[in-house]
């Protein structure tokens, strides 16, 4: 009950937040995580936007593949096909079955995209973005896997394309998104009360109302609850939002608001 009249105070009586501190800490994190559940929502559409963007875009290159297979580990293709370079929004796709680009090339082609892939004449390379977490998990940004690979042993023009056009989003994604997501919504928010904190701490103790860092701690765990729905709201229409920033400012703002309130009626008791 007690958790409940908190929660509605951080949405709508403000003036009353001081009354957080008398919270359990472990009921106050787990309305930080459930905080955190909120601000991963915005990050996990936007990953599920992309994944579907590169799925219609990978449907919209498919159609574009010609008929090809591998022999002796160097790609042959029918009809004399001749080799092109597609681009879409999220990918830059090459078919080369003459030998005329390198690894290096395809690698190069990233600018703003999200994958480079290419149909070499002996290897296929995919180049992902150059991020800390894939060079850490792939040691490096770019895959190169020669056609002589068992892993490439049947692939020809017709399956790949039955492949890309008939592969849908798995329904397991969009959870595991958001569950992954979750980590660094926590990860950020908890910096960001920890300084809001401090600062809490700060003009508390310039007003003669120190209460001590657990108590404000609890406090500005609640004071956050409004900047941070605000926050979400804003990232859905606006990605590149970075909210940081206002939920610390607005979160402090809040404390200070409830610390007066608080004092005044104090006085008039």
């Amino acid at each position: 009950m007690l958790y409940l009249t908190n929660v509605k105070h951080s949405l709508f009586k403000l003036d009353q937040l001081q009354e957080a501190k008398k919270m359990n800490l472990g009921v106050v994190i787990f309305h930080l995580l459930l905080l955190s559940f909120v601000l991963a929502i915005p990050i996990s559409l936007q990953v599920i936007q992309v994944f579907s963007t590169i799925q219609d875009d990978g449907k919209e290159i498919a159609q574009k593949i010609p008929d090809f297979t591998i022999e002796k580990g160097v790609l042959v293709t029918k009809d004399g096909a001749e080799g092109f370079i597609y681009q879409t929004d999220s990918i830059i796709f090459t078919f080369d079955p003459e030998g005329k680009r390198t690894a290096d090339d395809i690698s190069k082609d990233m600018l703003g995209n999200f994958l480079s892939i290419g149909l070499l004449q002996k290897e296929l390379v995919v180049t992902l973005p150059a991020t800390e977490n894939i060079n850490s998990l792939f040691g490096s940004n770019q895959l190169t896997i020669p056609y002589t690979s068992t892993q490439l042993n049947d692939l020809t023009g017709e399956n790949l394309r039955e492949r890309i056009l008939e592969n849908e989003m798995p329904w397991w994604l969009a959870p595991l998104t958001f569950l992954i997501a979750i980590y660094p919504a926590f990860l950020s928010l908890i910096i960001t009360i920890a300084i809001a904190t401090l600062f809490a701490n700060l003009f508390s103790r310039m007003r003669g109302r120190y209460d001590g860092f657990l108590n404000n701690f609890k406090i500005i765990v609640f004071c956050s609850t409004l900047p941070v729905i605000i926050t979400t709201l804003i990232n859905l229409l606006n990605p590149s939002f970075i909210g940081d920033t206002f939920i610390l400012i607005a979160s402090v703002f809040i404390f200070l608001f409830s610390l007066n309130k608080h004092s005044d009626k104090k006085k008039i008791i």
